[in-house]
């Protein structure tokens, strides 16, 4: 079963995955506003949050899925999808349960709607996912399937396990959180893949039941005010969010905001949960949207979810040449050095390069994750 860490203290009466939060306040009517993301949920006693795994108990926030995932797999990086890190390398990912947003399209649905303890299946203490990311080879350990802003204290806790073992630590979220919970989470990630859903608060509203102002503000602190390495990711849902003014706006935004340099994934949508009746996204969806990005200035765009090598492959931005050729996962030509230049004209290409590319590939690995070799004591 998992350890809890000495940082986290056990709550009384609950069980060894419920641990204390400090993100939470006393309202005057006798609830506690949970504070780690703008839903800013209003707990009674024994009530649970909309993303189900912070709860309330007698005067404070838990957080009741400590040490629990929904599985543990071996993803190669470009799933994530995070083109620009540590290239053809396999990383460690894992969810938990739950998420802080509610959209109508969720494409990893079974675990971010569940409400169930028993999707919570797997368990594991943060230093036994970074011997185990280490002992396979991984070079980084992701929080991904569902929003880590939620299981902001066991993410925290495993990257720095994962960081004392050499590894690095990736971020797949929506970007909905508050500001303090924001560079607590941030503090202890290396890069981090942001789902921006769409470029209108009227989607945000109706389909995502979030804002969209918030996760700019995400965005901008990422790219601004920290070191972690940040890539972007629309879903692109035909008839909600592709039309050629909204791409345009979002790509606008980015090259003012954020600059020329960080990369944008467009994906392609496949019918799931409450929206079944909406078709896949065409091909030519995506390389539209890629076109509209490079007229808006950006220098790293791709298209995701469908074989397109072509809009899939990292160019120069100097002399144009197709640096880092993919089919999907697969990296089938690398032209970088080891820190990233062009091998053909010496330009820099943004990003975190450490060494040639690996040679994960596409390859997916289920595992599973014994004690650890030497456990925490307990305060």
């Amino acid at each position: 079963m998992a350890a809890v860490t000495p940082a986290r203290a056990r709550v009384a009466g609950a069980d060894e995955f419920t641990v204390g939060t400090e993100f939470h306040r006393a309202l005057d009517d006798g609830r506690i506003e949970c504070t780690v993301c703008p839903r800013a949920c209003r707990l009674r006693d024994g009530q649970r949050g909309l993303c189900f795994v912070r709860a309330r108990a007698g005067d404070q926030i838990v957080l009741t899925s400590y040490g629990r995932s929904s599985g543990f797999c071996i993803d190669p990086i470009e799933k994530k999808p995070l083109n620009h890190f540590l290239p053809g390398t396999p990383v460690l990912s894992f969810g938990t349960a739950g998420c802080n947003l509610a959209c109508r399209f969720c494409q990893n649905w079974d675990i971010s709607k569940s409400r169930e303890i028993d999707t919570l299946s797997s368990s594991a203490s943060p230093l036994a996912l970074a011997e185990k990311a280490k002992s396979l080879g991984c070079k980084s350990i992701a929080f991904t399937y569902n929003d880590p802003t939620i299981f902001l204290e066991y993410a925290a806790d495993c990257a720095d396990a994962a960081r004392e073992a050499g590894l690095k630590a990736v971020a797949v979220s929506a970007g909905y959180i508050n500001p303090a919970a924001r560079a607590e989470l941030y503090a202890h990630m290396d890069a981090a893949n942001i789902d921006l859903k769409a470029f209108s608060e009227e989607f945000y509203k109706k389909i995502t039941f979030s804002s969209l102002a918030k996760v700019l503000d995400t965005l901008e602190y990422l790219v601004h005010e920290t070191e972690v390495w940040t890539e972007i990711t629309t879903l692109l849902i035909p008839g909600h969010n592709d039309s050629d003014a909204e791409i345009a706006a979002e790509c606008e935004w980015i090259a003012g905001h954020l600059g020329t340099g960080v990369p944008l994934h467009f994906t392609a949508f496949h019918p799931d949960f409450k929206m079944r009746d909406v078709p896949p996204t065409p091909p030519q969806t995506l390389r539209r949207a890629r076109e509209i990005a490079i007229g808006a200035g950006l220098r790293y765009v791709y298209a995701g979810n469908v074989h397109d090598t072509a809009n899939q492959t990292t160019y120069c931005p100097d002399c144009g040449e197709a640096l880092v050729v993919r089919d999907w996962y697969r990296i089938d030509r690398y032209a970088l050095s080891d820190t990233g230049q062009c091998a053909f004209c010496g330009a820099r290409v943004p990003g975190v390069f450490e060494g040639p590319a690996g040679d994960w590939g596409p390859r997916r690995q289920p595992i599973r994750i014994a004690a650890p070799s030497h456990k925490h004591q307990e305060p």
